[in-house]
């Protein structure tokens, strides 16, 4: 890619789509976390987490009863399918600022706060995962903070609402390309980069198992562990020398496995951040 201006041009045509509703009460703020990351797996998009409760969201085509039953375990849990536009009212009405200290401000337009950080992103709340209130995204964000990304090209692989691009853009690259496999987060994520005026940024959806030919200075792959080691070989042929590759999406319990599958490509760990039982790991080709 090059670092001419690129203007997020596409457009995608998307059918109604229903969703089932999953809400799992009476489960503590840390086994939330350890099952949104299994949950992701099997498909579930969307979260939304109180002091005692978890709800998820997996489109109706995707849902599997006896996936759920196992994964909830002893927990009891209840369903009901929803509409696009309920989920997105669901959404709104649990949606919060994130504020990143020392670093960036997310929030929704229709909130009216004072913003104190030396940057600031707006997104539309939708369905798309990476709205920054997960610890994933926060600790991606400190670790792009952490990283020189002026006029560097960037490669954001699962750009769900778009905010680590946005982020990356903000920090100085001035090529960005992510890619997502889901409609929804591509029209979501074509939204917030017009809300952020954002001109070095182009969103594609990727359906297949093939990476797309770049050669990139810097990875964005906030995704989770299966997805990792089943891209790892590309993700090394992707990275451009002496480049860097930030993966988070995985709990403390995948480390091992990651930073083993990581050299065994040629992807060598300089740098490690943990929050809630939570990581996020940089490597360097």
């Amino acid at each position: 890619m090059s670092h001419e201006a690129i203007q997020p041009l596409i457009k995608v045509s998307l059918q109604p789509m229903q969703y089932v509703e999953v809400t799992i009460n009476n489960i503590e703020e840390e086994e939330q976390e350890i099952l949104i990351a299994q949950m992701a797996e099997y498909g579930y998009e969307g979260f939304v987490q109180t002091a005692d409760s978890l709800q998820a969201y997996i489109e109706e085509d995707g849902f599997n009863g006896e996936e759920l039953t196992e994964l909830a375990g002893n927990k009891l849990f209840t369903t009901q399918v929803i509409a696009k536009q309920n989920w997105n009212a669901v959404w709104e009405e649990n949606f919060q600022p994130v504020i990143i200290d020392g670093l960036c401000t997310i929030r929704a337009d229709f909130h009216d706060i004072t913003v104190d950080t030396p940057y600031e992103i707006i997104i539309t709340p939708k369905m798309s995962f990476g709205t920054g209130h997960h610890a994933t995204t926060q600790l991606v964000m400190q670790m792009m903070h952490d990283t020189d990304m002026t006029s560097k090209t960037v490669f954001d692989f699962g750009t769900g609402t778009g905010v680590l691009a946005i982020m990356a853009e903000k920090l100085g690259a001035t090529s960005i390309l992510g890619i997502d496999n889901d409609e929804w987060s591509v029209e979501n994520a074509l939204e917030n980069l017009a809300r952020n005026n954002c001109r070095y940024i182009t969103v594609e959806q990727n359906n297949t198992d093939t990476l797309p030919a770049i050669a990139a200075d810097v990875i964005l792959a906030n995704i989770n562990r299966h997805i990792l080691l089943q891209y790892m070989p590309q993700l090394y042929k992707t990275t451009n020398a002496n480049g860097i590759v930030i993966m988070s999406g995985l709990l403390t319990t995948d480390k091992e496995i990651i930073v083993a599958a990581a050299a065994k490509e040629g992807l060598q760990l300089f740098d490690y951040k943990e929050l809630n039982n939570w990581i996020a790991l940089a490597f360097r080709k």
